[in-house]
């Protein structure tokens, strides 16, 4: 086995942990049945939840943990059920465990099947917080959610890692130096010579 085809299948690796590291942004899976970015408001009825914080981190999604503060904060909602576009939805996020509320959105019809709140600060300290949807549906049946027609449902997220890099960033580097390494090897005679000689020495 040569020395070009030991990278070329290394390269590979990275690509696969790579783009696997695009799932892991969404809970582990891109499927509704195991991803975990979503609120279920009814039984087998789902909406979609992606945060971005663009200004700080632009290229990176984000679900359950958010990693700074005082940053615009996008909070971004996909109805995944038709029906729900009729429907009165209310918005609202606090910090816990006090309760303290930081967005709110009056219930409304979001016709388009998407919601973008906009947190132009984002959220304020570090810690725990919680995202509540309320729903009004036009057929107004009581379960034990309900209180007077309303149906609340509610996803808990973090706020304030840091500036830690997380596993798609670090994939991302990787992959990329590592193909930068693998360019260099085809492309300077000098440091293929190296990198051969290396492998040579670690193989006897």
């Amino acid at each position: 086995m040569n020395t070009a085809h030991i990278l070329r299948k290394g390269l590979l690796v990275f690509l696969g942990l790579f783009f696997s590291a695009a799932l892991w942004a969404h809970g582990g899976a891109a499927g509704t049945d195991t991803d975990q970015c979503k609120f279920e408001l009814e039984p087998g009825h789902w909406i979609h939840y992606t945060a971005y914080q663009p200004v700080a981190y632009s290229a990176e999604e984000f679900c359950g943990s958010l990693p700074g503060v005082d940053t615009k904060t996008q909070l971004v909602f996909d109805y995944q059920d038709m029906k729900y576009r009729n429907m009165l939805v209310e918005f609202e996020v606090t910090k816990e465990p006090e309760g303290t509320r930081v967005f709110f959105l009056p219930a409304a019809q979001h016709k388009k099947g998407s919601v973008n709140l906009e947190l132009p600060n984002g959220v304020p300290d570090a810690g725990k917080y919680l995202i509540h949807i309320t729903l009004v549906p036009e057929d107004s049946k009581m379960d034990q959610r309900t209180t007077g027609g309303r149906l609340d449902a509610h996803m808990s997220f973090t706020a304030g890692a840091g500036q830690a890099m997380n596993k798609n960033s670090m994939l991302l580097y990787v992959f990329f130096a590592f193909a930068g390494l693998y360019v260099l090897y085809l492309s300077h005679a000098g440091f293929k010579s190296k990198v051969d000689e290396a492998i040579a020495k670690l193989k006897a």
